[in-house]
């Protein structure tokens, strides 16, 4: 079966923005694109906070000057034009400050999935469509399909199981998903490489960036002392009767399911049961304590149908790196799903997303408000 991709480049050389990342995956995506025929237009966004200009070219993160530099080597090697657009501001209002905010709360965000809903495929589409374009492309293993049937496009997993990343994408809209490309979403990674290497792009050997990409060398902890110096106050570690246990270095430093890093002695090993930031404590307790039932998922926000109007059954992630597990799904409220598990899951983390399949589709998601007991 031919992909999107190649059934819309039979139509008159459309435009299409590729947002270029300085990574090995959106360069092979442009290059697959101009390869098929596509007027393609290179852009990277410069999010990039006020730090050390030193320091900002020798971070090779995401959207870093570095990178920015290697996406500008990669379109003169496919013989595209390439821009620089500025959305700073933006990733600060919306991206950085949600970060810490999330975290001054006692919860976990996913900072990427609020950089795609809220730049990428929101403000970076606005200007790709400025600048003529039909469509915005990126790097993500995924795939779009159109169901006639249904009159919706679907989200689909990349056929890669090792790098789909489907769950970083529910949030989409059918706008957004009718104006956007995945071509990497039918290869793996495999594939990609030797593609890179085979053009000749000067970013085929280049590592994956795992870092949060505003954040220099990795420690987000340090980031959140600079930013919100309460949450790296000391306070109380308790268990769930209240008992006086130890004490923390900052709620920062903490996640939901965290065993190591709590120095308390037992007879069995403390995990992170719950963070309350109002009250700067820890509250702790055994691996058995760490399992839900469920859990409740708010904004949620539905792709294969237009809302979730009777239970059902499906699989749900919570957390990227997660297995998919079977669950039941129920509205709860406006926006809101209550998720079963079939079998109790550990460290369901407020903050993060819960992300349901049905198959290879994303039926939707949301964001995880609290566990359900």
């Amino acid at each position: 079966m031919r992909t999107r991709e190649e059934q819309l480049a039979d139509r008159a050389a459309p435009r299409v923005v590729v947002a270029m990342s300085g990574g090995v995956d959106s360069a092979v995506a442009a290059w697959l694109l101009k390869k098929r025929g596509f007027d393609v237009v290179g852009v990277t966004m410069q999010i990039w906070p006020d730090v050390d200009p030193t320091t900002a070219v020798s971070h090779g993160g995401c959207c870093s000057v570095a990178a920015a530099s290697d996406a500008r080597r990669v379109a003169a090697v496919v013989g595209i034009p390439f821009y620089v657009l500025n959305f700073q501001s933006d990733f600060e209002r919306e991206v950085i400050q949600d970060f810490c905010r999330e975290y001054a709360r006692g919860r976990t965000p996913n900072p990427c999935l609020v950089c795609n809903s809220r730049i990428k495929f929101s403000l970076l589409a606005g200007r790709a469509q400025q600048l003529g374009a039909s469509y915005l492309a990126t790097g993500h293993y995924a795939r779009v399909e159109h169901c006639p049937q249904r009159g919706r496009y679907l989200l689909k997993k990349g056929v890669d199981p090792a790098k789909d990343q489907s769950y970083a994408l529910y949030a989409m809209t059918q706008d957004q998903l009718a104006h956007t490309l995945f071509p990497l979403g039918e290869y793996t990674k495999e594939q990609v490489r030797r593609w890179a290497a085979e053009a000749g792009l000067p970013v085929a050997t280049k590592p994956e960036s795992q870092e949060i990409c505003f954040v220099v060398d990795g420690d987000y902890r340090a980031f959140l002392r600079e930013r919100i110096p309460d949450v790296a106050r000391p306070g109380p570690i308790v268990d769930r009767s209240g008992r006086r246990l130890g004490t923390h270095g900052g709620v920062a430093g903490y996640t939901v399911g965290q065993r190591r890093g709590l120095g308390l002695p037992g007879p069995e090993p403390y995990y992170v049961l719950e963070i309350d930031a109002p009250r700067n404590t820890l509250v702790v307790g055994t691996r058995r304590e760490t399992l839900s039932g469920g859990l409740l998922a708010v904004d949620c926000n539905f792709v294969s149908v237009r809302r979730l109007d009777r239970a059902q059954t499906a699989c749900v992630k919570i957390r990227y790196r997660a297995p998919e597990v079977p669950c039941s799904l129920e509205a709860a409220g406006p926006g809101q799903v209550a998720v079963r598990f079939q079998e109790p899951q550990a460290a369901v983390t407020p903050g993060q997303a819960a992300v349901f399949y049905q198959g290879d589709e994303v039926l939707g998601g949301g964001t995880i408000e609290r566990p359900l007991p």
